[in-house]
């Protein structure tokens, strides 16, 4: 299972009809470029980022040791925030938004995004649910159960969609990823912008840029940005990483003492 679908020299037809179908039963679109490893800190510049105002977080992912959820298609992550509240999450990717249950959807805490990236798009739903500030420490130090973490809906939602019924119990810790976001809006852009700074165990990192908006408006959102980035000199052709699928190769490669 991939993460994105993917067309070599821009959307074919089929892909082009599949991606409309998806942004029809959709509740949000996101907007995303990696920048290139080497173009790190000339895109900081360029886009009059400052770093002093980035926000501090940690991000802990849970799934078996050969990732037998990710292969599935199912992320359960749990993440603190500087300053802010900690928070759980069960996404299931790819989906199409009109074969989810209406039940499902009626959720408060419930959402369906496509996540757009230079020559692909993929469609994920994902139950998510605010946890006070410090419970994520407590968990993965012992204090607390992990599977305090995740509602009764979230874990229900985890066992329908997880590979023979793999319960939080099942999973290991894999992380942290420490990660610095920055919200910023520059002023020729006229929009917010999101930049996510994953920094790796091994010294590797991921420089994403992101931006949310409905689904009605997202091919003219996604040409504004493009011209904006590229107005910037920001290298909109460079090879585009996943930040959660390199997390997880990495930390079961270690955890599998590799």
């Amino acid at each position: 299972m991939t993460d994105t679908t993917t067309a070599p020299q821009g959307f074919s037809t089929e892909e082009m009809s599949q991606l409309l179908d998806l942004l029809q039963g959709a509740d949000t679109v996101e907007l995303k470029l990696t920048v290139p490893d080497g173009s790190h800190r000339s895109a900081v510049v360029a886009l009059g980022m400052d770093p002093l105002d980035a926000n501090l977080r940690q991000v802990f992912f849970f799934d078996t040791k050969d990732l037998l959820l990710n292969h599935h298609g199912v992320i359960v992550r749990a993440r603190r925030a500087q300053g802010g509240v900690d928070d759980s999450v069960v996404k299931l990717r790819p989906v199409v938004p009109n074969e989810l249950p209406t039940k499902l959807r009626k959720l408060p805490d419930f959402g369906v995004e496509v996540d757009a990236m230079p020559g692909g798009f993929v469609c994920s739903a994902r139950l998510k649910a605010s946890l006070r500030t410090g419970k994520v420490k407590e968990a993965i130090s012992g204090e607390r159960s992990i599977r305090s973490l995740f509602t009764k809906q979230q874990r229900a939602f985890l066992a329908e969609h997880a590979p023979g019924g793999a319960g939080i119990e099942d999973l290991s810790v894999l992380g942290p990823i420490t990660v610095l976001k920055l919200k910023f809006s520059p002023r020729e852009y006229g929009r917010r912008l999101v930049a996510e700074l994953w920094n790796y165990p091994d010294g590797s990192r991921i420089l994403e840029l992101s931006t949310k908006c409905a689904p009605a408006e997202a091919f003219d959102v996604a040409a504004k940005t493009r011209a904006f980035l590229d107005g910037r000199g920001i290298d909109l052709t460079g090879e585009q990483a996943t930040k959660t699928k390199t997390a997880l190769e990495f930390f079961s490669q270690e955890a599998s003492g590799g």
